[in-house]
């Protein structure tokens, strides 16, 4: 048995299953029978390579931490742990094989074939990544809806107000009674200066002197 479990071509399936798995499971929304598979291949390459004194106890260490690695990628920023994991995960297999060229092989026909599948889910299925849309917001705040990024003031359009400090052109107004940020078209205008409302951009209004 242990023979068998690792002979290069069992050892390509095993890594071809778990990888299948782990791309199917990123469209489930729940750990489901594709994970478990995948998980009992993995459970079924490092046994056989266990039993054959291939892997130690510092292999399985070193793939548990990859798989860390790679969940706590999930919440961290950056692509750091993510790539500290997939290292981990694929060191772990180099060890555990007596072959590194045929490890080498094994590993590069199991991302192949999973790429494969992984596109075809989107591609052909029309299959989403549910994993992902439980942790990215995809919501979109709307105008419709009454959201608004800012108060867009367009009541004080055409209505005059004093000036309050010096308009650089930015400065503060007061148009009835009521203190307003505002930015002239450009120009300088001193305090005290009558001004009107040409423009209102969202919260950018856009006064002119009124001569």
């Amino acid at each position: 048995m242990v023979e068998f479990l690792t002979d290069p071509i069992v050892v390509t399936v095993l890594l071809t299953i778990a990888g299948v798995g782990v791309v199917l499971e990123l469209f489930s929304p729940k750990f489901g029978i594709a994970g478990f598979i995948g998980l009992f291949a993995l459970v079924v390459f490092f046994y056989g390579h266990f039993q054959a004194g291939l892997a130690g106890f510092g292999t399985l260490t070193l793939f548990i931490a990859g798989v860390l690695l790679l969940f706590f990628e999930l919440f961290l920023p950056g692509a750091v742990a993510g790539t500290l994991g997939a290292a981990a995960l694929i060191l772990s297999f180099f060890l555990a094989g007596e072959n590194p060229l045929q490890m080498g092989v094994s590993i590069l026909i199991a991302i192949i074939i999973s790429i494969v599948v992984f596109f075809l889910m989107i591609r052909v299925l029309g299959k989403k990544l549910v994993l992902f849309n439980k942790m990215v917001l995809f919501d979109i705040a709307k105008k419709e809806d009454g959201y608004v990024s800012n108060i867009n003031r367009t009541d004080l359009l055409g209505m005059e107000g004093t000036t309050i400090t010096i308009l650089r052109p930015a400065g503060t107004v007061i148009i009835d009674n009521e203190r307003i940020d505002v930015v002239s078209e450009g120009d300088f205008i001193e305090q005290h200066a009558r001004v009107k409302v040409i423009k209102v951009e969202g919260a950018r209004i856009v006064v002119r002197r009124v001569n």
